[in-house]
């Protein structure tokens, strides 16, 4: 009786611990609320940092100046005379260098940099309706966040511009999908945009819908 209780037992609890780790596997992909954040991205996009000092140079060592001025006398001016014929030749020379082309040197130009990755995006949405917007923080990778109890955003990735950019940007990969939340979800998620967003021109890249509005605003470690 004893064995059989055990057994039981053993059973029961490799269940509970089975069922819990799909109960936690489906909790992490279900979409969490956005919780707003007023984080300043001016400075995410790149990341610069101070420049450092030059480094300081010792002075050059030199004899000590003479206490009394030392007296220099002119040199002679050498007297040259001129050939007709080397005068001439080093014409002629003179025309041939000029006229012989110019070997050019192959420049290789430098690879440009990498674009740093990063592991949040700061998205903004804005119901046009209720005129209400939020700025929130997406991770890649990570739980979907939805906004306004419809619009579920996932990030797949974030860079931000190399420091040989002339424009300071940052660009994120997005999935949005509609799908209103309710008690039982009776329909999956629908997909309306899926591609980069660019914080530089969020009115080319943005989400654009009948109701909502969302743009990538930009990317932080």
């Amino acid at each position: 009786m004893t064995l059989r209780r055990s057994i039981l037992t053993g059973v029961i609890a490799a269940a509970l611990l089975s069922s819990g780790g799909v109960v936690a596997s489906a909790v992490n992909d279900l979409p969490q609320e956005a919780v707003p954040v007023q984080d300043p991205t001016a400075e995410l996009n790149r990341q610069t940092s101070s420049p450092l000092p030059p480094p300081v140079e010792p002075a050059p060592e030199a004899a000590p100046a003479p206490a009394s001025p030392v007296a220099v006398a002119p040199p002679v001016p050498a007297i040259i005379i001129a050939d007709d014929n080397l005068v001439d030749d080093a014409d002629d020379k003179e025309g041939e260098e000029a006229e012989a082309p110019v070997a050019r040197r192959d420049e290789t130009p430098a690879a440009p940099a990498r674009r740093q990755r990063r592991r949040v995006a700061i998205v903004e949405a804005i119901d046009k309706i209720t005129a209400e917007s939020m700025r929130f923080e997406v991770e890649v990778g990570g739980r979907p966040v939805r906004f306004q109890k419809t619009l579920i955003f996932t990030v797949r990735a974030c860079e931000v511009s190399a420091p040989d950019e002339q424009v300071a940007d940052a660009v994120a990969y997005l999935e949005v999908s509609l799908q209103p939340r309710g008690v039982i979800q009776v329909s999956e998620p629908r997909q309306i945009f899926r591609g980069w967003m660019f914080a530089s021109s969020p009115a080319v890249s943005g989400l654009q819908h009948p109701i909502y509005d969302a743009w990538v605003v930009g990317c932080k470690a």
